[in-house]
């Protein structure tokens, strides 16, 4: 545990002193939120209607954005190397960098989201449940994007192919946390559920499948 500990603090501590990773997300977050209202035109109902789904949707785009680099980075220098043959476990390192991409990569879009919803005429008192199904489905989400980039790991290209592996696996992500916010009775509830569901699912599954894949990277 605590060689888990200090994994965990190492690549929280890496990603705010280097910080890009964060700016990035978070400004293609506020630029894309900002950009789509000028092509809906000034229908500020339907733009207040829809706002649930282009939150999720920008947010699920600005979370992949530094992806390709939770393993790419330690592999570059060796540290990978060194991780592989320590104490730890292949399954514990992948939950660490996909922790760490949670924390500093979606807390930070999840604080800004209610800024990100004024720009959308979203109602106030959607917002708390936008946050609320953001907070239990992205750690899931997390942890999906964490398997993928283990199995892009040293392909040519692979920051290319990352999207389009993980994108399609959010999809349930996407269909109930913007389905949480559609207002029928038990809507939210039933998709928050759902949404913990599948975030469980991903946290105990997805970092056997991202061990694997950096077994066999590192071969």
């Amino acid at each position: 545990m605590n060689a888990f500990l200090a994994l965990l603090t190492r690549d929280l501590t890496l990603a705010l002193r280097q910080g890009s990773a964060i700016g990035t997300a978070l400004g293609f977050y506020l630029i894309a939120v900002s950009i789509i209202p000028l092509g809906l035109g000034p229908d500020l109902a339907l733009l207040s209607r829809i706002a649930p789904g282009i939150l999720w949707i920008s947010f699920l785009l600005s979370a992949v954005l530094s992806v390709d680099a939770l393993f790419q980075e330690d592999r570059d220098d060796g540290s990978l190397d060194a991780l592989a043959i320590g104490p730890l476990p292949a399954e514990l390192i992948a939950t660490s960098k996909s922790l760490a991409h949670w924390l500093t990569t979606c807390v930070p879009l999840i604080v800004v989201t209610p800024l990100a919803g004024l720009l959308l005429n979203m109602e106030l008192d959607a917002v708390p449940k936008l946050l609320a199904t953001l907070a239990v489905g992205t750690l899931g989400i997390s942890f999906v994007a964490g398997a993928g980039a283990a199995l892009t790991l040293g392909l040519r290209r692979g920051a290319l192919l990352l999207p389009l592996l993980i994108l399609p696996l959010f999809a349930p992500f996407l269909i109930f946390g913007v389905g949480a916010l559609s207002g029928a009775a038990g809507a939210f509830s039933q998709s928050i559920l759902l949404l913990g569901a599948l975030s469980l699912f991903s946290v105990a599954a997805m970092p056997f499948a991202a061990a694997l894949a950096l077994r066999l990277s590192l071969e």
